[in-house]
């Protein structure tokens, strides 16, 4: 199952394990099966420290447990830990093991203290990027907690349980039987929502904190950047950010960053927030802003959160990036999550043998149409204008597969569903006016980006598309509030581009505080 590259890097992790542990299969005559009998026959072979048997009595099958040996096992494998979930196997091995985690005390401990029976169940996909993110958080507080338990399942192994749920989304997560949560969640947003007292101590302790030199809104690629630069500078930074990434977290393939021939979003987004860190700049994840207090009378800047904290410092900067535009058409928020998408990566595979369309003309539209066609059984892109707006290499390799067809010159009116789920899409032909209906499964929309720069209207100057405007030097229209990245007008919308947009607020933001103390 594994090659010997492979086997030789996970020994060395492997060794790391203290305790012995459990594997436990449950198998069944699907081919699936045999290559999960392999890797668990792999595993074994790695570590004197793992014990395996196949006589487990799961309802899934195949699936494996993985416990301590001797206790009840609480975490388990619906499907083959491969992709981007090889690495939640390794993690759940590791700290089953033993060996223990990269998690703050403080988080281990509120795992620890929760009271209640937590039974999760996650269904996702091997290809899907942000799927990881909540296996691994709900694996991890199995861990440290009896009252947890969660199992991962992958839908493209057990579509009869995703049609049955109508997951059309994933990640996926359900609850003691209750839909739970869909999509990307860290472990703090996991806990803040099952331990209903977090939030406001959260709050509490925010509320606390003194004044920053510098705080950092946002924590993309532009605000990771700007917190880097100013905490080399010696000045007191902070950083608070919804979920430390931002969009990279949904890009699945990088190509074009600079030294780096090829990597992935998560993986890049995981290397930024480790590089933060690094220094001493106070990050606070799973926070949104809700209003920008301009500096007066003396008093510093005001950050409020939407968790009713209230944060102050010198000097602000805003990199706060930018979301999926949405088609706006009737249907488009009813069967979000029902057949309506935006991640082709994640999505994708639940749609296997489907009709799907793809919204947008542009490289993303083209390219998730590209890689939807190796999944689904059709792909209908739709293009507003005349022509497609993407690179020619990418339509070249789009034009060349059989299951693709394009319509262009379409405006999308309407998506329409069931009631429980996307049975179609209604467009106008510009051309001719004439309205037209088409039946498919899924819709995925790649119409671009809208910033994320509502929570500041009527604070600073706008552009009607909802930018910020900024000068040469990342200034915003208020002295000492500096934005950068995607919520910009800085043009083309690029990861490389954030990075050095970020470090340029950062560094007039250093000046900016330079001569305001000359002056003092």
């Amino acid at each position: 199952m594994l090659d010997n590259a492979l086997k030789t890097q996970l020994k060395a992790y492997l060794d790391k394990l203290t305790q012995p542990i459990a594997l436990v299969a449950s198998l069944d005559d699907r081919d699936a099966s045999q290559q999960m009998k392999g890797l668990i026959e792999d595993l074994d072979s790695l570590s004197d420290k793992i014990s395996v048997s196949f006589d487990g009595q799961s309802s899934r099958r195949p699936s494996f447990t993985v416990g301590k040996a001797g206790e009840p096992a609480r975490i388990e494998f619906a499907g083959i830990p491969t992709g981007h979930e090889f690495t939640s196997l390794v993690l759940a091995l590791l700290h089953t093991g033993g060996h223990p985690p990269k998690t703050d005390a403080a988080v281990l401990d509120q795992i620890r203290q929760l009271d209640g029976e937590f039974v999760f169940e996650t269904y996702i996909s091997l290809s899907c990027q942000n799927c990881p993110d909540v296996v691994q958080a709900l694996n991890l507080m199995a861990t440290f907690n009896p009252n947890v338990r969660h199992t991962m399942i992958d839908g493209a192994l057990f579509q009869d349980e995703v049609e049955a749920r109508q997951i059309m989304s994933v990640p996926t997560t359900y609850l003691n039987g209750e839909q739970f949560g869909q999509g990307r969640a860290t472990l703090s947003e996991i806990l803040n929502k099952v331990d209903t007292g977090a939030a406001k101590r959260q709050a509490a302790a925010l509320n606390e904190k003194d004044t920053y030199d510098v705080l950092v809104v946002g924590g993309g690629p532009a605000g990771a950047a700007a917190a880097v630069y100013s905490a080399r500078k010696g000045i007191r930074t902070g950083v608070v950010a919804e979920r430390f990434g931002g969009q990279v977290q949904d890009t699945m393939a990088i190509e074009n960053f600079i030294s780096i021939k090829e990597t992935e979003g998560p993986k890049l987004a995981a290397a930024l927030e480790e590089h933060v860190k690094s220094y001493d700049v106070d990050v606070m994840d799973t926070q949104r802003a809700a209003r920008l207090v301009p500096a007066k009378d003396g008093q510093p800047f005001a950050v409020e959160l939407e968790s009713g904290a209230t944060l102050t410092a010198k000097s602000v900067i805003i990199s706060t990036g930018a979301r999926w535009r949405q088609v706006g058409v009737p249907g488009e928020d009813e069967y979000r999550n029902r057949g309506v998408a935006y991640c082709p990566h994640c999505d994708g595979p639940l749609f296997k043998g489907k009709h799907v369309a793809v919204i947008g003309g542009g490289n993303s539209g083209v390219e998730a149409a590209i890689d939807l066609a190796g999944i689904v059984g059709k792909v209908t892109l739709f293009e507003f204008a005349d022509t497609l707006r993407a690179d020619a290499v990418l339509q070249r390799k789009l034009h060349s597969l059989p299951n693709v067809t394009v319509i262009t010159e379409a405006q999308t009116t309407e998506i329409t569903g069931d009631g429980q789920k996307v049975n179609g899409l209604s467009y106008t032909e510009r051309a001719t006016g004439e309205s037209k209906h088409i039946a498919l499964e899924g819709v995925f929309v790649q119409i671009g980006l809208v910033p994320n720069s509502g929570w500041l209207k009527d604070t600073l100057e706008l552009t009607p598309q909802g930018e910020i405007v900024i000068d040469n030097r990342g200034q915003t229209s208020i002295p000492g509030v500096f934005a950068a990245g995607d919520v910009t007008t800085v043009p083309y919308k690029q990861i490389v581009i954030a990075l050095g947009e970020g470090a340029k607020a950062s560094l007039a933001s250093f000046d900016y505080l330079i001569r305001q103390g000359s002056e003092d």
